[in-house]
């Protein structure tokens, strides 16, 4: 067993934004990294297999881990349920693995609240919100009223990024997965991490991206 501690990779962002896209990539990468498996209620998509992706339960056995309390969080996102297995966290923490959740503002909010000091937040943001809206378009498998309604949650969902250590915008794959990858790097190994990601890491415009974020969500208002 490692004497390290595990790290808490949560990656969220709005619908569209690319964080599975990046979460899916950082772990491609990193053998070692594993992904987070949440519970959830929605019906598995075509694609989706049990186990894998999400573990498929219905809304009665998701009630009685909520009242075991088995769920480090849970949270309800277009009318689905989805929760975090409270004791599989713990045992990657102790066992020095490190884990990438691809979750939504409030899974992120609830997972930093338990495990402060083990959670690299990084919160992924569209480059404007009418490239969201094209990026929402272009999900075969949403109708257009599912389309107008993730827009209007993504909008909302923005605000949780004040939550979140680092900020990254998506306008260009291949620069914010290199970002991603950076700030990953940096908080595993410090000073031991490779050149390149350090300097990443230190080219950050933190309170550009701040303020990129706000003027998203000031326009959202409008």
């Amino acid at each position: 067993m490692s004497n390290r501690r595990g790290i808490l990779v949560v990656i969220s962002s709005p619908s569209g934004a690319g964080k599975t896209t990046l979460a899916r990539r950082l772990l491609s990468e990193f053998d070692d990294l594993e992904f987070s498996v949440s519970y959830t209620t929605r019906p598995p998509r075509s694609n989706e297999i049990n186990g894998r992706d999400y573990v498929f339960v219905d809304d009665a056995t998701f009630d009685d881990m909520v009242a075991r309390g088995e769920f480090a969080e849970h949270a309800v996102v277009h009318g689905n349920r989805y929760g975090t297995s409270r004791a599989a966290v713990e045992r990657a923490l102790v066992a020095g693995r490190d884990v990438v959740f691809d979750v939504d503002g409030q899974g992120g909010r609830a997972l930093h609240g338990q495990f402060p000091h083990d959670s690299l937040m990084v919160f992924i943001l569209p480059p404007s919100l009418d490239a969201l809206r094209e990026r929402l378009k272009k999900r075969a498998t949403d109708p257009p009223e599912v389309i107008a309604r993730r827009l209007a949650k993504a909008i909302e969902e923005l605000a949780y990024h004040r939550e979140y250590q680092h900020r990254v915008i998506n306008d260009d794959l291949e620069r914010a997965y290199a970002q991603l990858r950076a700030l990953y790097l940096v908080r595993k190994l410090g000073d031991a991490a490779p050149e390149d990601a350090r300097a990443a890491v230190a080219a950050l415009d933190e309170d550009a991206a701040y303020r990129h974020a706000e003027a998203l969500i000031a326009a959202g208002a409008r």
